[in-house]
């Protein structure tokens, strides 16, 4: 019945009429000293909308804030379907969304989860609590998604990955990760306390709301299958949606619908 519901509501938006706006902000970032560019998304209604909820999409390596408008096409409609905010930041080349302790450039632990929001709560009618913030992205942003909502369950209440790099201790030369831990053989210590999996101890049951996907002939499936079963051995409730597809955009265009529906289920249950 929910899904008919939601379906409904998908094609009452459209038969509507209502079109969300798209602006580019950029946000001066204290702790990298450079200004960084973000797309944000506003409902039509925004106006004449009280508080809104937020939701943070990242996207992956070697894309940009431009990625989600771009190539996700019609991945702007949820503002309008869910009356909430879009909020797609640029999370730099590869920077996988740590505070590289490498790269002083590349602290976007600190700009996601503290500088950019800020920003955001400060300039738009947001709902200025982790229950009016969810947090999600696909590939290095899922991994990032992951990564901050469960290191920041003070700012943010749901969270979620498509397609993520959920450990990254599998891939020692690929993505530029290197490059922002030092390498694996040299600094084991830091791939360990910087990959998902090993944040799990962070969460307890019902702690924040989890929503995972990953396409069955993805190179990250074995990963998530792993992540899966080891939030099931935790008795960590979450949603986990697997369906064949690879590391694609048309396989991301489709998850970013049911990642956001998600997200506004969670915006309601905890008003």
């Amino acid at each position: 019945m929910k899904r008919i519901l939601s379906f409904l509501i998908l094609a009452m938006a459209l038969a509507s009429g209502r079109a969300a706006v798209v602006d580019t902000i950029q946000v001066y970032s204290e702790s990298m000293q450079k200004n960084i560019k973000a797309i944000v998304v506003t409902p039509d209604n925004y106006s004449s909308s009280g508080e809104l909820p937020v939701v943070y999409l990242l996207h992956g390596y070697s894309g940009n804030h431009l990625d989600w408008v771009s190539k996700a096409k019609g991945v702007e409609k949820s503002a309008d379907i869910y009356n909430l905010i879009i909020v797609c930041p640029d999370g730099g080349y590869g920077s996988w969304y740590w505070d590289s302790p490498v790269d002083p450039k590349s602290q976007y632990e600190t700009f996601v989860s503290s500088e950019l929001i800020q920003a955001i709560d400060s300039k738009y009618k947001t709902i200025k609590n982790r229950k009016g913030r969810g947090i999600t992205g696909l590939s290095m942003g899922g991994h990032g998604g992951l990564y901050l909502g469960i290191r920041h369950q003070d700012m943010f209440g749901a969270a979620g990955s498509m397609s993520g790099g959920v450990d990254i201790r599998p891939f020692p030369s690929n993505w530029e990760i290197a490059q922002r831990l030092g390498t694996y053989s040299e600094q084991p210590e830091r791939w360990e306390k910087n990959t998902v999996i090993n944040q799990l101890h962070l969460l307890t049951p019902n702690s924040l709301a989890l929503v995972i996907d990953c396409g069955t002939d993805d190179f990250f499936f074995e990963v998530n299958e792993n992540l899966h079963q080891q939030l099931l051995y935790r008795n960590i409730p979450h949603d986990y949606i697997t369906r064949p597809g690879g590391h694609t955009w048309p396989y991301w265009t489709n998850a970013v619908k049911y990642q956001m529906l998600f997200m506004s289920n969670y915006f309601n249950s905890a008003k």
